[in-house]
C-alpha cells in the first residue's frame, strides 16, 4: 500500500468524524462541512509529509512554522518514552521542578547570551505572549510605576490567538471577533517595505517605521508605556523583512524612552533565520523573549518566555508572588524532548547550515522566480521566504484590484502539485524544515513557478482594477 494511504472505508470514517465532531483551527467551518472534512495527514518522514489518500507531499511549512528538525525523528520519540517511564508529569508551582526543566533553562539561556538568565515555561507561543504581557505589568508596577500598562505591537504582528495574545497580534480580522483588543494594547505600522511603500528608499523607510513608534510613545507619555513587542520577521503577517537599520532604531527609541523591549521568536528562533535567534541576526538586545514551536520542533507542545536579569532582579527584591503559571509550565517530558531537540539542531549544525549553506541557496533559486510576469518581489532570509503575485511587473497592484485573489489559487495549486506552502493575501509563503537538502528547494521554487504559469491565464481573466 502506499505509504500513508487508508482504506477508503476508514477515510470516508475519519471524514465524518470529522465534520461530525472536530472543529480545526483557523477554520471556516462552513466550508469544512460543505467539503466534506478535513485533508487527514497520517504519516511524516524528513520533509515530506503523507495523507490518507496517499499523497506524498514536501511540507515547505514545516508543520505550522515549527519542525525545524524534520519529522521521524526517533531520538526524539525516545526521550519523550524514556522521560515519560521515570517522571511523565509534574508541576512547578510551590517551588516545585524538575531535572529536565531545569536544565532546559539553562540550554535555553546558554543560546540566548546578554543577560537573558532566567525561563519561564509555557505550552503555547500564545501563552508565552500572555505571560509577557503580565510580567511586564507587574514589573513597572513593583518599580513605582504602575501607571506603564501600554504595550505597543505593530500591525499584522502575529503573537497567538488567546485573547491577549490576539490583542498584542495586530491581525485585523482578529480583533473583528471576541471584542478584541483588551485596554491597553495599541499598534503601529509595521515595515513592509513592498506592501506599504513600494519604492520608498529602505534607509528611509526603516527610519519612517521606526519613528512611527517614537511617536506613539510620545502621544500616549512615555511614563504609560510598559513595553514595545515585535517578531524579527513577522511570519504569520506575510513574511515580512525589514529593511537594514529598523530593528536597531526601534531598540535606540525603547533604550531612550525606558520602555521595554520583547523579541518575539515563535517563528524566527531556534535556527530559522541563521542564527540560534533572530534578535540575534539583526544584532539588538531584547528585556523578554517568547518562543515555542522549534523550541521542541512541533514533537511535543511547550514554550518559554525568557527575561533579562534586572527584571528577576526586580521582583526577587520586591518579593512575593508572581501570580502567574499553567498546569504544564515546566512539563518534565515535553522539556526532555525539546532539550534532545536543541541538541540535535546543535549536533548536525542546522543553524549555521541555515545561515552559510541552506538559506543562501533558497535565495539564489529564488532568483529565478523574480523575472516570472507574475512575480512582484521574491523574499527570504534564511529559510523563511515570500512570493508576492502581481498583476502588473515592476508594481506592486493586485489582480482585480484587491488583495487576497491569487494567493489562495497559487497555494492550492501548489499543494495540488505536492508542496504545502500558505497564502497570506497575495503572498505565497514558506519557512520548510532545516534539514532541507538543496534538491528539495529546487523542487519548492520549481513547483511554485509552475503554479504560477499554471494560475496565469484565470488571473488575467479578471477584470481590471477600477
Amino acid at each position: 500500500m502506499t505509504p500513508g494511504r487508508l482504506p477508503a472505508a476508514e477515510l470516508a470514517e475519519l471524514r465524518r468524524l470529522d465534520v461530525a465532531h472536530h472543529l480545526p483551527g483557523q477554520t471556516d467551518y462552513r466550508l469544512q462541512a460543505e467539503q466534506g472534512g478535513s485533508r487527514i495527514i497520517t504519516r511524516a518522514s524528513g520533509c515530506t509529509i503523507h495523507d490518507a489518500e496517499g499523497n506524498a507531499i514536501l511540507d515547505g511549512m514545516a508543520g505550522l512554522w515549527c519542525v525545524n528538525a524534520g519529522y521521524g525523528r526517533e531520538e526524539l520519540a525516545r526521550a519523550a518514552y524514556e522521560q515519560m517511564e521515570e517522571l511523565p508529569y509534574y508541576n512547578t508551582f510551590f517551588r516545585t521542578a524538575s531535572a529536565p526543566a531545569v536544565r532546559l533553562a539553562a540550554a535555553i539561556a546558554e543560546r540566548l547570551g546578554h543577560d537573558l538568565d532566567h525561563v519561564f515555561f509555557n505550552s503555547s507561543g500564545s501563552e508565552a505572549n500572555d505571560t509577557a504581557l503580565r510580567l511586564v505589568r507587574h514589573y513597572w508596577a513593583l518599580r513605582g510605576e504602575p501607571a506603564r500598562r501600554v504595550v505597543i505591537g505593530r500591525w499584522n504582528g502575529y503573537h497567538g490567538s488567546t485573547v491577549a495574545g490576539a490583542s498584542l497580534g495586530g491581525m485585523k480580522a482578529m480583533h473583528g471577533q471576541g471584542g478584541l483588543p483588551i485596554p491597553g494594547i495599541e499598534h503601529i505600522m509595521q515595515p513592509y517595505l513592498f506592501g506599504d511603500a513600494f519604492g520608498e528608499e529602505p534607509a528611509a523607510f526603516a527610519a519612517r517605521a521606526a519613528l512611527a513608534l517614537e511617536e506613539r510613545i510620545l502621544q500616549i507619555g512615555a511614563g504609560n508605556v510598559a513595553a514595545f513587542i515585535g517578531e524579527p520577521v513577522q511570519g504569520a503577517g506575510g513574511v515580512i523583512i525589514p529593511p537594514p537599520g529598523y530593528w536597531q532604531q526601534v531598540a535606540a527609541i525603547c533604550r531612550k524612552y525606558g520602555v521595554l523591549l520583547i523579541s518575539d521568536e515563535v517563528i524566527c528562533g531556534f535556527g530559522r533565520l541563521g542564527q540560534w535567534f533572530g534578535f540575534q541576526h539583526f544584532g539588538v538586545r531584547p528585556d523578554i523573549v517568547s518562543m515555542a514551536k522549534g523550541l521542541s520542533s512541533g514533537y511535543l507542545p511547550i514554550s518559554a518566555t525568557a527575561v533579562a536579569a534586572p527584571i528577576v532582579a526586580a521582583l526577587r527584591e520586591a518579593g512575593g508572588e508572581f501570580v502567574h503559571g499553567y498546569t504544564y509550565s515546566g512539563h518534565p517530558t515535553c522539556a526532555a524532548v525539546a532539550l534532545k531537540n536543541l541538541e540535535i539542531i546543535a549536533r548536525e549544525r542546522l543553524v549555521e547550515r541555515t545561515r552559510e549553506d541552506s538559506g543562501p541557496y533558497l535565495a539564489r533559486a529564488l532568483d529565478r522566480l523574480r523575472e516570472h510576469g507574475l512575480v512582484g518581489e521574491a523574499r527570504s532570509l534564511g529559510l523563511i521566504g515570500a512570493i508576492e503575485i502581481v498583476a502588473r511587473p515592476d508594481s506592486n497592484q493586485r489582480f482585480g484590484g484587491k488583495e487576497g485573489t491569487a494567493g489562495p489559487m497559487v497555494r492550492d495549486l501548489c499543494i495540488r502539485r505536492g508542496l504545502m506552502v500558505r497564502a497570506i493575501r497575495d503572498s505565497v509563503v514558506f519557512c520548510p524544515p532545516l534539514i532541507i537538502t538543496h534538491a528539495e528547494i529546487d523542487r519548492l521554487v520549481d513547483t511554485i513557478r509552475t503554479a504560477l504559469d499554471e494560475a496565469a491565464p484565470a488571473l488575467r481573466a479578471l477584470p481590471a482594477a477600477a
